[in-house]
């Protein structure tokens, strides 16, 4: 009697362990299709960090810190906001390589390229020009503001090459391919390391631009990755297939079922972003060094959740492609398996923020100042992040079925509604201080884990026509 307890006791944690650890034919598959794009998404993790410490090593570092902090966040708003045309290419290629539609696949990717090139080239100018206000605007300090609006205007002249670059990441993602956006990750950071530390600092007899230099180093960067990504699309074995570039004819239809899927990811893009970007003013309220060292730990946030946004990519092209064959629960379990991995790394992640922050901060700058103020804050953000994982690729496979309507209200809710009003309360209105204002942040992703995850439990998000 008592053996045959035991024995059922051992199958149920058996069981237990079966659920809780991801399972190795599902793990297998989305890695294959993560570790290029986690390599790829690392290798501009690594830019992040070495730009941030090249900024960080410059006269009066916490100024430029600052500014780059809001330079930086400005620019993603603009620029996530049309990037996202690129998930609604991914969504769309991988539907329709699942459906064996190759030549739709490719119709695809000419009607995303000539949208991406009219918007950049469009909005890349008006950036341009309205760098100075708006960030005469955002910023409290003058030499803040002025810094961040020469970074900026660098940064928008590369608009049209990093959204037609979006628009070929899409193609590659949705076909199967991440290794090839991995190569071309690869070599548009290491050209961007080049070119920054050539411009920031003055070397080789380039001018020193310092913080305007990163911008312009960035910019060559992605115009020599948009000429990689020609290259290989003029390679036989994709062109064939996929008859792309033979009829570049622009479809309503297509740019029509793009849009829908990309639109609310855009707004959903940008609100993060601008909600960060206020964030970040809400901290320079409380101090300049409250300011530098929020822009540091939000610079490490956003390093380490980059391979979950692999994870999520892959998470993407399997639910796709697995919808487009008529196999709905195969979506549903690819989407549980890639956030039990999720989770397990932002739970590393979160160990090392806890117990070495130091580790991270020094990377990132060498002000004593700083570090000081943000060592409290990245352990904060250490705690909180280890759910943020598993709320990424629940939204990504949301996305997937069509439901981004959802995932964009999720946000807007949880960062407009709880994390902002909170992080003013507790940092300002209550005097809590960098402290109060960052301990909005657990709270801001539990809400957004939570519903999304919610909402994956069901498969009424699952589209079976886009």
């Amino acid at each position: 009697m008592g053996f045959l307890f035991c024995e059922k006791i051992h199958t149920l944690n058996a069981g237990l362990l079966m659920n809780i650890l991801p399972q190795k034919v599902y793990a297998k598959e989305i890695l294959v299709l993560a570790t290029p794009a986690i390599t790829g998404l690392s290798s501009q993790m690594v830019v992040s960090l070495v730009n941030t410490a090249m900024v960080g090593r410059l006269t009066n570092s916490p100024v430029q810190l600052a500014a780059m902090g809001l330079g930086v966040l400005s620019t993603w708003a603009l620029t996530s906001f049309f990037s996202s045309l690129g998930t609604g290419s991914h969504v769309l290629t991988a539907r329709r390589q699942g459906e064996g539609n190759y030549i739709g696949v490719g119709a695809v990717l000419n009607n995303s390229l000539i949208v991406s090139f009219i918007l950049g080239s469009i909005f890349g100018l008006l950036g341009y020009w309205l760098s100075e206000p708006a960030m005469d605007f955002f910023a409290k300090n003058p030499d803040v503001g002025k810094s961040a609006s020469e970074y900026m205007k660098y940064q928008f002249l590369g608009l049209p090459f990093f959204l037609m670059i979006v628009s070929y990441r899409g193609f590659f993602y949705g076909i199967s391919h991440t290794k090839i956006f991995m190569y071309s990750a690869i070599l548009i950071n290491v050209f961007n390391i080049i070119f920054n530390y050539m411009l920031i600092f003055g070397a080789f007899g380039f001018p020193k631009m310092e913080l305007a230099g990163a911008g312009l180093g960035s910019t060559i960067g992605l115009f020599l990755g948009f000429l990689f990504f020609v290259g290989v699309t003029f390679m036989q074995k994709y062109r064939k297939k996929y008859g792309y570039y033979t009829a570049l004819h622009f479809s309503k239809t297509i740019i029509t079922q793009i849009v829908k899927i990309s639109l609310p990811v855009s707004l959903q893009n940008i609100l993060i972003l601008l909600g960060f970007l206020v964030f970040l003013a809400l901290t320079g309220i409380i101090g300049l060094l409250a300011q530098a060292a929020s822009q540091v730990v939000i610079s490490a946030l956003f390093i380490s959740m980059m391979p979950c946004f692999g994870l999520g990519i892959a998470t993407q092209t399997l639910v796709g492609q697995s919808i487009g064959k008529g196999e709905n629960g195969s979506a549903h379990k690819y989407g549980y398996e890639a956030a039990k991995l999720g989770t397990i790394f932002t739970i590393f992640i979160g160990i090392v923020f806890v117990f070495a922050p130091d580790l991270i901060l020094r990377l990132m700058t060498s002000s004593e100042e700083v570090i000081q103020v943000a060592r409290p804050l990245i352990r904060i953000a250490g705690v909180a992040q280890s759910l943020y994982g598993a709320g990424i690729v629940f939204a990504n496979a949301l996305q997937a079925g069509g439901a981004t309507v959802y995932v964009m209200l999720v946000e807007v809710f949880t960062h407009w509604i709880v994390f902002l009003p909170i992080a003013y309360l507790f940092g300002i209105k209550l005097g809590g201080g960098i402290i109060g204002a960052w301990m909005a942040l657990p709270v801001y992703i539990i809400f957004f884990t939570t519903l999304n995850f919610t909402k994956f439990r069901s498969l009424s998000w699952v589209r079976t026509k886009l």
